[in-house]
């Protein structure tokens, strides 16, 4: 098994495994994704139809109202949020729904170098994500 080592910048401390969600667009969290399951319904994301649940969501940056922020910690508190969050530039909106919902983050990682379906580590307190691809 191959390990890919990225750096990025901590944002939440704390420590995520799982497999990845990757998107090439930004999210908003507020009408983007549905707060009762977790499911990615904005209109044309490269995502839709796709769950944030367990998952180590990497996306761009966040957009949209700073509702959004209450949406990720009600999706954390109803047990459908992400274990991890990587952004490319973190967004305020995201960052505060993180930190309130106790999600680890960490921004300014190529999010191109990872592949959904990855099964990744996010150690948000040492600024570190591994990917483990099998190869």
């Amino acid at each position: 098994m191959k390990v890919k080592v990225l750096k990025g910048r901590p944002i939440v401390p704390g420590l995520g495994r799982g497999q990845a969600l990757v998107s090439t667009k930004p999210i908003s969290f507020l009408g983007g994704v549905d707060p009762n399951s977790g499911l990615i319904i904005e209109r044309d994301h490269d995502l839709k139809g796709k769950s944030v649940k367990g998952r180590i969501l990497c996306f761009p940056h966040g957009h949209g109202s700073t509702v959004g922020s209450y949406v990720l910690y009600s999706l954390t508190k109803k047990g459908f949020g992400p274990k991890a969050i990587v952004n490319q530039t973190a967004d305020p909106v995201v960052v505060v729904g993180a930190i309130i919902a106790n999600i680890p983050m960490i921004d300014q990682v190529d999010i191109q170098k990872i592949t959904t379906g990855d099964d990744v580590e996010v150690d948000c307190s040492k600024g570190l994500i591994k990917i483990m691809k099998e190869k």
